[in-house]
């Protein structure tokens, strides 16, 4: 619980500003789920920028975390859900990588990270998996929010909130296929994370490229 309260108090204390001008960047896939960008790269590019902190979030995996421990890195991940017939992703940060109650959760071979069509058919209980992270250290939250399928979008956090929520990526720009399948819009996000102020407000580039 400590740690968890640690993390929280550390992503509390950036701005929005720190994530606009992408001081913070929580959100970064690498060649270990389908992004393009060799992580050593992202690494050294965040460095060369000053950077606050980073996240590598593959695509239900934490391998690269297995490898590189560094200041700059807090551990993510991003798992594939579906939660009351919407398909989401939940981010977490800060878990043990070995903690085997969430090592369940994590894909079983590299198409699970990279493949659209296998992903779609994820089983993960998203009730579970949070339980799971938590019991790892970690925080869940939900990413890119406003792209969900939920007709009634506070409704929708509110009941994830209740099985353990901690978070909601609310600083982040719905560029690439984002910007398409949006159902609703930025500010709705925004005024729900000003209704539930327990939540930590998180953002990301939710980067792919080569080059980071």
């Amino acid at each position: 619980m400590d740690k968890i309260l640690n993390i929280k108090n550390i992503l509390n204390n950036f701005t929005q500003e720190d994530f606009d001008k992408n001081l913070v960047d929580l959100h970064i896939h690498t060649t270990f789920s389908d992004g393009l960008a060799d992580y050593n790269q992202v690494i050294e590019s965040a460095k060369n920028r000053n950077c606050k902190l980073i996240s590598i979030t593959d695509h239900n995996s934490c391998n690269v975390h297995n490898l590189i421990n560094d200041e700059i890195l807090l551990v993510g991940a991003e798992f594939d859900c579906w939660f009351k017939g919407v398909f989401i992703h939940l981010l977490a940060y800060g878990f043990d990588t070995k903690n085997k109650n969430l090592q369940r959760f994590f894909a079983k071979n590299k198409n699970e990270t990279c493949n659209d069509i296998l992903r779609l058919f994820a089983n993960r209980n998203v009730k579970d998996l949070i339980t799971a992270i938590h019991d790892a250290g970690g925080i869940a939250v939900l990413a890119h929010p406003a792209c969900y399928w939920a007709i009634n979008l506070d409704n929708f956090v509110q009941k994830l909130i209740n099985i353990g929520l901690d978070g909601i990526e609310v600083y982040y720009k719905y560029s690439r296929f984002r910007r398409i399948i949006k159902f609703h819009d930025e500010s709705e996000v925004c005024k729900i994370a000003q209704k539930y102020p327990q939540l930590i407000k998180t953002g990301g580039s939710d980067f792919h490229d080569l080059r980071y």
